[in-house]
């Protein structure tokens, strides 16, 4: 095999150990819903993965469901569900739209009732119901991604301008009890912030929520100012939560796909978390010391690398940071180095990351293409895709973050 075909195919057998359909099966095994009725409400990138899942498990014993994913994310109908496609990164109206039909399908439930939860990565834009207007949610939304600023600092403000987030919608459910079931894409796998804790007591703080928009000198209305000092819920009685995969697990299968290839891996960390570009420099750095070594070896890197705009291009984080090492991977040999999300998308593109070695620049430049300033205009997805180097594996049904790996083969 090529060291192009071993990267695709660590690609293909780690995004499928992490796909949620099992875990939702095990976090289902000997559960006993029997005493009233279940509704299932499922938002996120891996939704509809798993509401079929769910589906396939309890069978007619659900009485209905709202799924809400991000658009082309749907296969097909789910019975007694009603699946809708939503905006991400940004809500829009559709995701308000479901956010509401999954209100009024829980507004109204009994104590012995069951609210079954399916919640995974993008669930803060997809699963919505705004205090403001949409339109300024939208605006808010967008500053945040564009000033850098993380998961957690976004999702410290979205709970406090929505309805259903920070807990409350849990709270929305009582008397009914919720048994949530979380792929978790932050890294640690903080409850109260994988898209932004609808069903989990809030840690964050309003004086946290203050500093953020202070950080990065944020634009507010009074009206979202006045959301920023009212506190969420601390406490939450009627719910039981199980974590059923994370990044740790993406890096694991990955480690065990190179080893299958020949590769001693190596797993740097599971909690990647700093720009994209720096990220992919300081893996050609590790490719460039490490060339003398007479067996092949695989550094594997997961989380979630940020990006700031500088420029009008077209990419996403995993294509910045492939391409970003690609200058360093030059003066190696048999080298690659390559980066994916693991719901299939990067950004705002049909790619889910991004694969350079140590022939990229060399392949660029003789097309007058120059990486820097590829970097510097954000335009990571056209220069791959003059060498090749678009990874797309269309959406895959999951999300636990990203994986990076630096390949050495010898």
């Amino acid at each position: 095999m090529t060291i192009r075909e071993d990267a695709n195919y660590i690609t293909q057998v780690s995004i499928k150990r992490v796909l949620p359909d099992e875990a939702v099966y095990q976090a289902l095994q000997g559960k006993d819903f029997s005493q009233g009725k279940i509704y299932v409400v499922a938002a996120g990138k891996a939704a509809w993965q798993m509401a079929k899942a769910a589906s396939d498990i309890l069978g007619n014993s659900v009485e209905a469901g709202v799924v809400v994913t991000k658009y082309d994310h749907v296969k097909w109908e789910i019975s007694k569900m009603t699946c809708y496609e939503a905006g991400h990164p940004v809500p829009d109206e559709n995701s308000f739209k479901a956010t509401q039909a999954a209100l009024d399908l829980v507004s109204d439930l009994q104590p012995e009732d069951t609210v079954l939860f399916l919640l995974s990565g993008g669930g803060s834009a997809l699963f919505e119901k705004p205090i403001i207007s949409g339109e300024e949610l939208q605006k808010i939304t967008q500053q945040l991604l564009a000033c850098g600023a993380d998961i957690v600092e976004i999702n410290t403000l979205r709970k406090r301008l929505s309805l259903v987030k920070g807990g409350k919608f849990a709270q929305i459910c009582a008397p009914a009890n919720v048994y949530s079931i979380v792929l978790s894409d932050i890294l640690g796998d903080p409850l109260d912030m994988i898209a932004s804790g609808p069903a989990y007591p809030d840690t964050s703080t309003c004086e946290q929520a203050l500093a953020i928009i202070e950080k990065y000198n944020l634009k507010l209305s009074e009206q979202a100012m006045a959301c920023m000092k009212v506190e969420t819920p601390k406490e939450l009685n009627n719910v039981t939560t199980i974590i059923t995969g994370s990044v740790r697990n993406l890096c694991q299968a990955a480690s065990e796909a190179c080893k299958e290839l020949g590769y001693e891996p190596i797993i740097l960390t599971d909690q990647l978390d700093c720009e994209a570009r720096e990220a992919g420099a300081f893996l050609a750095a590790i490719a460039k010391s490490n060339q003398n070594v007479e067996k092949s070896v695989a550094y594997i890197a997961g989380g979630e690398t940020i990006v700031h705009l500088t420029g009008k291009g077209l990419g996403g984080r995993n294509q910045e940071l492939a391409l970003a090492s690609a200058v360093g991977l030059a003066s190696c040999t048999d080298t690659a180095c390559f980066s994916v999300g693991s719901d299939g998308t990067d950004g705002p593109t049909d790619a889910a990351g991004g694969y350079v070695d140590h022939t990229t620049q060399a392949t660029l430049k003789a097309q007058g293409i120059d990486i820097f300033e590829v970097l510097k205009n954000n335009d990571a997805y056209h220069a791959l895709q003059k060498c090749d180097g678009l990874i797309i594996t269309g959406a895959t049904g999951t999300n636990v973050n990203d994986v990076a790996v630096l390949l050495i083969k010898r």
